[in-house]
């Protein structure tokens, strides 16, 4: 799992390479603003991002793709346990029964 923060400054970082890159006009013509841009501490970078993208979206963390099926794995899992903790007689053929 990584903040969102950090995948956007990676992200701007590759940009202001490739837009050098891209545009060798804008090395020359905006050379101060670019060499800004490319040497703002990683730190400052992500708190920037930090605090511009928190009122849109709150705290944002990236993660495996996979990890939407493990909550749902482990959250069924929870869900037998209390059935059959809260309800005598049933085991988890009664339960898949009437849940799947």
């Amino acid at each position: 799992m990584a903040d969102a923060a950090i995948f956007a400054a990676d992200a701007m970082d590759h940009f202001f390479a490739r837009l050098t890159e891209d545009v060798p006009d804008l090395v020359t013509d905006g050379a101060k603003f670019i060499d800004m841009l490319q040497n703002i501490d990683d730190a400052e970078k992500q708190a920037a991002i930090r605090e511009a993208i928190k009122p849109l979206v709150g705290d944002m963390f990236v993660t495996p793709k996979e990890i939407g099926e493990v909550i749902g794995w482990l959250a069924a899992m929870i869900a037998n346990a209390i059935n059959i903790s809260m309800h005598e007689g049933i085991d988890i053929d009664d339960i898949n029964r009437f849940m799947y």
